[in-house]
């Protein structure tokens, strides 16, 4: 049986404290399979074409990030959905208020319709 989950790709600028937490936040929902990367060159882990071709969603937590995939990947994004989580860089990792506000964002993108 095909793996069905809906595979999640969360973006930031160093992949430090937004999107690992996303990361997290959604490592064991069943209905999902997330990854995070970042734009910024020196980032943790840093997006590629493969990250991109890997996801169904790509979600970004500002509207810089979804400029930067489109500017540098511009082919390999043009049929991805991009979503903007509207999230600023104002969180420590796994920070409460974080996680509340990814899921916020993140719920109404990928609850069964």
């Amino acid at each position: 049986m095909p793996d069905t989950k809906l595979k999640l790709l969360f973006v930031c600028s160093r992949n430090q404290w937004r999107s690992p937490t996303a990361e997290k936040t959604y490592q064991k929902d069943p209905r999902v399979v997330a990854r995070s990367r970042g734009t910024a060159r020196g980032a943790v882990r840093t997006l590629t074409v493969g990250d991109l071709q890997w996801a169904d969603l790509i979600l970004v937590m500002e509207q810089k990030h979804q400029r930067h995939i489109v500017s540098h990947f511009g082919q390999w994004a043009q049929h991805k959905p991009i979503h903007v989580l509207d999230i600023p860089d104002d969180y420590q990792f796994m920070d409460a208020d974080l996680v509340e506000a990814i899921q916020c964002a993140v719920e109404p993108l990928i609850a069964p319709k």
